[in-house]
This record gives C-alpha cells, sequence and structure tokens, in this order.
C-alpha cells in the first residue's frame, strides 16, 4: 500500500510547496472546462426546448400535404397541385392501420373584422378530431362539438394571438366577427405555445362543414373535394415509418401513379423533425464545445510550461532522490501525478463554475441550459488526459536527469 502511496504524497508535497504557481496552472484548466460546460449546456438546452414544443405539437403526429406540379420539364412550388381530397382521408382512416384520429383540413384567407380591428388571415376548416390530433388545449371556452360540426354551425376558435389582436384584454367567448359575408360566433380560446413551426398561436379554426357552406371548395376531375392538407396520429409511434409506406403505397394507388412517376403529395412526421433538430442541434453543441476546447488546449499547454520550470527548479531535490535510490520511473510518476493533480483540481473547479454559470443563465431566462453527465464527465476527463499529456514530456525530462550533474546545479 505504502508502495502506492508514496508518490501520491510526494507530488503532493510538490504542488503544495509553490502554491501560487499551482493556482496559475489550475486557473487556465478551470476556465477551460467551466467554458465546455457552459457552451455545451447552452446547446443541450437548445435542443430540448425545440423538442419540447415540437413534443407539444404531437410527436405522433403525421401530416400529409399536396405535392408540386411539374409542367414541360419545370416544377412547380410545393403545393401547387391540388389533388388531396377528403375522400384520401377517408380511405386512409378506413385502410391503414395503427392510426388513432385522422383529420382532413381546408385552408383560405377570409378578412375578420370586429368592431374598428380587422385582418386578413388563414382560416382552416377542421374536424373536432383536429384538437386531438395537434394537442390543442383551451385558455378558455371549448372546442366545437361533433353536433356543431354535424350542423355546420358558424363558430370559430381562435388562436392567443387572433384573440389579442381582435379582442385586445376583452373577454370574446360569445363575441360575434364578421368572417367575409358571414357572421361567426367565438367559443373558445386556443393556448399560447408561443413563436414556433405550427404553433396554434395564429390559428383561426372553424368546423370544416361550415368552411364548405361559407366558400367554395374545389373539386377534383373527379367530384371529389380538395383539402389543403391531411392531419393524422399514429397509435405506436415505433410503426410510424411502417403507417407512412402504407399511406403512401394507398395514395399512389388512389391518385393512379405509375411506378416511375413522383409523388404528387408530401408526407411529414414530427418524428423525422425531431430526429432531423437532434442531429442538428447536437452538431451545434459538438461545435461550441470544440470551441470552448480551444481554451482547454491553451491551459495544458500552460501545465506542460509550468512542468518544466518546476524540473528546472527542483534539479537538484530529483538529483538528491536519485542519489538515495530513487529509479527513473519513481521520477516520471510523481511529475506525472503532479499534472494529473493539477487538472484534476482545475477540472472539478471548471465543473462547479460552469454549472453556476449555466443555472444563471437558465435562471434569468437569457436562454435554456441543460448540463447533464456526460458534459461533466467529458469535461473532466479531456482535462485529466490534457494533464496526463502535456505532463509527460517534463516527467519524462526530469526522470532522464543525471543525478551527478543535478547534483552540481544550483
Amino acid at each position: 500500500m505504502k508502495k502506492w502511496f508514496e508518490p501520491i504524497a510526494t507530488a503532493w508535497v510538490g504542488i503544495a510547496t509553490h502554491k501560487l504557481r499551482s493556482f496559475l496552472t489550475i486557473l487556465g484548466i478551470v476556465i477551460g472546462v467551466a467554458a465546455v460546460i457552459s457552451l455545451m449546456s447552452i446547446g443541450k438546452g437548445a435542443t430540448a426546448d425545440i423538442l419540447s414544443r415540437i413534443g407539444n405539437l404531437g410527436s405522433d403526429l403525421v401530416t400529409i400535404y399536396p405535392g408540386a406540379s411539374t409542367f414541360g420539364g419545370v416544377r412547380s412550388a410545393a403545393g401547387s397541385v391540388q389533388n388531396l381530397t377528403q375522400e384520401d382521408a377517408a380511405a386512409i382512416a378506413a385502410q391503414v392501420a395503427n392510426i388513432d384520429y385522422v383529420a382532413p383540413t381546408y385552408s383560405t384567407r377570409l378578412q375578420l373584422v370586429v368592431g374598428g380591428e380587422n385582418m386578413n388571415s388563414q382560416v382552416t376548416g377542421v374536424p373536432p378530431e383536429y384538437q386531438e390530433i395537434q394537442n390543442l388545449k383551451m385558455t378558455t371556452g371549448t372546442f366545437f362539438s361533433d353536433y356543431e360540426y354535424q350542423r355546420g354551425a358558424k363558430v370559430v376558435i381562435l388562436g392567443s394571438s387572433v384573440k389579442e389582436t381582435l379582442f385586445g384584454e376583452a373577454n370574446p367567448i360569445g363575441q360575434q366577427i364578421r368572417m367575409g359575408g358571414n357572421i361567426v360566433r367565438v367559443t373558445g380560446v386556443l393556448e399560447s405555445k408561443g413563436a414556433m413551426w405550427g404553433s396554434p398561436d395564429e390559428a383561426i379554426l372553424i368546423p370544416l362543414t361550415a368552411m364548405q357552406q361559407m366558400v367554395a371548395q374545389p373539386r377534383t376531375a373527379q367530384g371529389e373535394r380538395v383539402i389543403s392538407s391531411i392531419a393524422l396520429t399514429v397509435s405506436d409511434e415505433e410503426k410510424a415509418e411502417q403507417v407512412v409506406e402504407e399511406i403512401t403505397s394507398l395514395l399512389r394507388t388512389r391518385h393512379r401513379l405509375g411506378p416511375n412517376v413522383d409523388d404528387d403529395f408530401r408526407i411529414i412526421s414530427m418524428q423525422e423533425i425531431a430526429e432531423a433538430v437532434t442531429e442538428a442541434t447536437g452538431t451545434m453543441t459538438l461545435l461550441l464545445g470544440a470551441i470552448a476546447a480551444i481554451s482547454l488546449l491553451v491551459g495544458g499547454i500552460g501545465v506542460m510550461n509550468i512542468m518544466l520550470v518546476s524540473v528546472l527548479e527542483r534539479t537538484r531535490e530529483i538529483g538528491i532522490r536519485k542519489a538515495l535510490g530513487a529509479k527513473e520511473h519513481d521520477i516520471w510518476i510523481q511529475f506525472l501525478i503532479e499534472a494529473a493533480f493539477l487538472t484534476l483540481a482545475g477540472g472539478i473547479v471548471g465543473v462547479i463554475i460552469g454549472w453556476l454559470v449555466s443555472y444563471f443563465v437558465d435562471r434569468m431566462e437569457v436562454m435554456s441550459t441543460v448540463v447533464t453527465a456526460d458534459i461533466v464527465v467529458l469535461a473532466v476527463s479531456v482535462s485529466v488526459g490534457i494533464g496526463l499529456f502535456f505532463g509527460f514530456y517534463p516527467a519524462w525530462s526530469a526522470s532522464r536527469l543525471d543525478p551527478i550533474e543535478a547534483l552540481r546545479s544550483e
């Protein structure tokens, strides 16, 4: 046991004897580790925040949009072809397994007028299932019922931003809105989910049956009613890919697409978006960590410089130890342990400071931060690894000193 503890004790004495030098060595590592912890926690926090917002929309959500038309070899913009129909939605609900809800939607722009306030906005006709599919919560009022849907009731659900624009602080429930050439009654306001892709804050929802009475819904050459999109939820997220494949096959058959013809529709799943976001933000997190690691590298070079100075200052001590029987590997291990001690201490202090920085950034709501165990382990491991790497040469130099020449030094 003494054989193992003696080099550690000797290294500790060397560190404690030169407190200022040890402190300055540790400081470089502290700054590097704290930078790694704080910057990578910002990257992790950004990922968690985006995924949370996507989760609020429903991680099991799949949306189908019309595709793009091609004429004379020129491809038009996405959604330019009007061939997605309510009958497609009904076929998906009837023939594709592992689906909970299916909701065809139709959107158009209409003028909304309330007193002196007016706005031209996109109004979307949806069935009652849309609330479950999109995971919509109500701040006040209620979503329209199956009964209201079946009779085409002219009721409207407003997003929080739309409610603020049209009604300000007033309670909109029961109030009337002129929507195009029709009068509709407000029955509910959606809970705000913040600025994000697909946010319901700007939503204006009415029953699809009411929308069909208010505007002329286009039809295909076969007489099927054209819609803007089909939203659906998958009952088992592990089978989402299978569901997408079945929908693709069904729609290609219904739209009479040949084997060499591109899909005339697009299918987007939240799971796919979440995976893409995770990959992108993961790359950003690694980039932030790499930038912060530069300061760790500088700290490692500082460790090397300090250890080389330490070897020069303690040449006589090394000579005495060798004269008393210390072997080369004893000297080598002593200086290597000193370097590891310094970087480990710097790593621990850096983790604490980095965590505190991340904590206060998160509390001040500047941005979300998440400190995870893998970040801490990585930062400390790298700091110790840097200590061993940059401490190797000074330790090797010390072990190679000639004892006679070392004893002659002043």
